[in-house]
């Protein structure tokens, strides 16, 4: 096959979640365990970080892929969902898999596969880890596709666990209550593995004490040691002061306050608001790297996190595509995320805010639209997956918040009608889903 049928092959021949949802989720890791079986257990031969959680995974995933890259370690990053190309999935210092090295994974495998019929998910996981070990990487970060337990990625037996937060979001597959959703996050949570809690949340802070006794891993809970506050945004980039109460090892532009306490001022390459929460997880992840004898020096922390985006080829985080009018894009979906989103949305200055939203149909979206503000222009439109609700049906469900708008399924036509119908000092956002930001044609 080439490289367009080995495409088709993955993609049609087998479940795959982001388009059909939840027929293609498995509670169990039966398959993934006898596809890498099957590889020679590749997962085994490479140094790893784990990262889970509601929100910010994948930026923290990419973001400490740019600091192993900038302290010279050869780096493995593995991600989902992707937005253009289905190579963005598994990447080794920003490359991505070729298409060529796709196709023979496919082709040395197939027979297997035919047999075997694991999920997309699955078969991406083990292309990733097959990856990774032939290229023998030095550490590679692997994003968990949805919640833990259950998730392929979770065969693996990491340097360090983290857990980004725990919010409302997949909530028939993890559970409806936020304990039950932390309990399978916790999952990753390996023997005598150290695990980094981005945020403290009371409802589910016993959920992952508990699981770190019982199995033995030391456990921190990153935002009791660091504190990150947004300064001011510069060419694109965000900076911050980052205060951090513990001792450290951090070595250059610190100072330190009458408290004891050390600040930090470092630039980050994303822009989001949300960052903030992101940013403590991520170096306290570096603090227990070092402590494990990663030469992570503190220069290569701050140029990692301010050149991130184009070190790993990050896109559709709080990203800026035009200005007269401004239109920014961002992939946050779920309750937490858009409460971020509206309240960074609050801190610029416009006559008008459109928003151009789409969303999939197999998640309770009540209480986004009951959040969103019924004074902006809205544009429904619906990516082209089967997943996605379908625009008009969004619009209902938009009328009954109290919200009123066009309906132009095609998401480059409903941004092209945004475009035409703001004025130059409206601001028009994009997003709802992953899926919209990523049939963006200029992104």
């Amino acid at each position: 096959m080439n490289y367009q049928e080995t495409l088709d092959y993955l993609f049609n021949s087998l479940p795959m979640f982001q388009r059909v949802g939840a027929s293609a989720f498995r509670k169990d890791l039966r398959s993934t365990i006898a596809l890498c079986d099957h590889l020679g257990n590749r997962e085994k031969k490479f140094k790893s970080i784990h990262v889970a959680g509601t929100n910010g995974k994948g930026s923290s995933s990419h973001s400490l892929a740019a600091i192993f890259q900038s302290a010279g370690y050869k780096t493995g990053l593995y991600t989902s969902p992707h937005l253009k190309s289905f190579t963005e999935r598994i990447r080794i210092n920003g490359q991505e898999i070729s298409p060529e090295l796709v196709v023979r994974f496919v082709e040395e495998n197939k027979s297997f596969l035919d047999e075997l019929k694991p999920s997309f998910f699955e078969m991406t996981v083990g292309m990733a880890f097959w990856h990774f070990a032939e290229q023998e990487v030095d550490i590679a970060i692997i994003e968990v596709g949805m919640g833990g337990n259950f998730d392929s990625t979770n065969i693996i037996t990491p340097e360090l666990s983290l857990i980004t937060n725990i919010g409302f979001d997949h909530v028939q597959f993890l559970g409806d209550t936020l304990p039950l959703i932390a309990g399978e996050k916790a999952g990753i949570i390996k023997k005598e593995v150290p695990v980094v809690i981005s945020e403290t949340h009371e409802e589910t802070k016993a959920v992952f004490l508990e699981k770190a006794k019982t199995m033995n891993a030391t456990i921190t809970f990153a935002d009791q040691n660091w504190k990150a506050n947004k300064v001011a945004e510069e060419e694109g980039k965000t900076k911050y002061k980052v205060v951090n109460s513990e001792e450290s090892e951090w070595s250059v532009k610190t100072q330190t306050t009458a408290q004891g306490e050390e600040t930090i001022d470092l630039i980050f390459g994303l822009n989001g608001n949300y960052q903030k929460y992101n940013l403590p997880g991520i170096l306290e992840s570096v603090a227990q790297m070092r402590q494990m004898g990663w030469n992570l020096p503190t220069g290569a922390v701050l140029e990692g996190l301010k050149n991130v985006t184009e070190l790993t080829g990050l896109k559709g985080r709080w990203q800026m595509l035009s200005s007269n009018p401004t239109v920014i894009c961002d992939t946050g979906h779920n309750e937490a995320g858009f409460r971020e989103i509206l309240s960074q949305l609050e801190t610029y200055s416009f006559e008008k805010l459109w928003l151009v939203l789409g969303m999939v149909q197999d998640k309770d979206i009540s209480k986004v639209l009951s959040m969103l503000p019924k004074s902006a222009n809205y544009v429904f439109c619906e990516a082209k997956l089967p997943r996605a609700l379908p625009a008009d049906q969004l619009a209902d469900k938009a009328v009954s918040a109290g919200l009123k708008g066009e309906v132009i399924p095609g998401i480059n036509k409903a941004l092209a009608f945004a475009r035409k119908n703001a004025a130059e000092d409206d601001l028009i956002f994009v997003g709802g889903s992953t899926f919209v930001v990523a049939e963006i044609e200029e992104l």
